[in-house]
């Protein structure tokens, strides 16, 4: 059954870059109509498209009220939203934000400006809080360590890995497998972009407490050890040498650890006593050796793969950048919040095609 109305999917009509906002939305009946209404006015020629995931609450008559184009997703979890709009909407520029009003819609024509201006594949809204119940507890920590494992182990270049504020290329968009089902799908943005090497640079913009009444669908624990899960599983599939050369590492470790005292007691009796602690040992380190083989034989696979994700990605034809190389105000009505301000300045110093990171 489809909630949707009209042909809009396509917003690559009319003359310059094309802009689509999608907000993921599940029973945000109390903020969906303002964050319409928001982006509406910062960005007035994009196509606003709220993906209602199984609501119970008016959100989706809200959303369809305030202007936008409203469908439905029924299998349950961001990354499924994603996976969907990132198939079904054709643009140039593609936005995506949360649907609970914490993200500050007048930020957004900065971060398509830097995403044009400078060729870039994404621009992550980094998360400037100014009020204290912006985060949840234990949040603004998870964050920090989980970022700092993916830049341990992927590349130090996003400083806030799971921001729900981006602005992506099309060839971000159709290049992107969409594999997460969750929350999760922030990471796999991030591990995608590295990979491949993109073009990629950061926008402080404010983040703002939840309105009251508004209820986060984010679980603390779950969705951060599903977050950790996702980490480990990307690093198994795009960097299987490193994966199962630290496996191989470890198991070496274990079986000459237990083999040692065996070989100790073989030197000074010719005898071996633990016989099951020598073969214990003796399988640790073949699978050692074994768990090293197949990180070099997965590693060429995993290169035979990016290597194919770099073409499709390269098929994709870029958005040309726009003449003007001044970095736009927000729609009138609409104040310039300081962040925004300060990124602005920042950007105009810098040469064209040069991201910061």
């Amino acid at each position: 059954m489809r909630d949707q109305e009209g042909p809009p999917q396509d917003a690559r009509t009319g003359p310059g870059p094309q802009v689509a906002v999608i907000i993921p939305c599940l029973n945000e009946a109390r903020t969906i109509a303002k964050v319409v209404t928001d982006f509406r006015a910062a960005l007035p020629g994009a196509t606003v498209h709220v993906y209602d995931n199984n609501s119970s609450d008016q959100s989706a008559r809200l959303a369809r009220e305030a202007g936008a184009v409203v469908a439905r997703e029924a299998l349950q979890g961001k990354g499924n939203v994603v996976r969907r709009a990132f198939a079904n909407v054709e643009a140039d520029v593609y936005v995506l934000v949360d649907g609970d009003d914490t993200y500050a819609a007048t930020a957004a024509p900065a971060m398509v400006w830097m995403l044009l201006e400078h060729q870039l594949d994404m621009v992550t809204g980094v998360r400037v809080d100014d009020t204290p119940g912006a985060y949840r507890r234990g949040h603004r920590l998870g964050n920090r360590v989980l970022t700092a494992l993916v830049g341990h182990l992927f590349g130090p270049r996003i400083s806030d890995m799971l921001s729900g504020y981006r602005v992506f290329s099309r060839r971000f968009v159709k290049s992107f497998p969409a594999i997460a089902t969750g929350f999760e799908t922030e990471t796999e943005f991030s591990v995608h972009a590295l990979q491949l090497l993109m073009p990629i640079d950061e926008m402080p913009t404010p983040y703002r407490e939840r309105p009251a009444g508004s209820i986060s669908k984010l679980r603390t624990w779950p969705d951060g050890w599903r977050i950790l899960h996702t980490i480990i599983i990307l690093l198994k599939e795009e960097r299987p040498l490193e994966f199962f050369a630290a496996s191989g590492a470890a198991l070496l470790v274990g079986g000459i650890g237990l083999g040692m005292p065996v070989v100790v007691d073989f030197i000074h009796t010719g005898l071996v006593p633990r016989l099951p602690t020598a073969v214990l040992a003796t399988g640790l380190v073949l699978l050692s050796f074994l768990s090293l083989t197949c990180g070099l034989i997965l590693d060429s696979v995993a290169r035979g793969r990016k290597e194919n994700r770099r073409f499709h990605y390269l098929a994709i034809p870029p958005v040309p950048a726009p003449s003007a190389g001044r970095c736009p105000a927000p729609h009138q009505g609409a104040a310039l919040d300081p962040h925004h301000a300060q990124a602005c300045s920042a950007r105009r110093a810098m040469r064209p095609l040069d991201p910061i990171h």
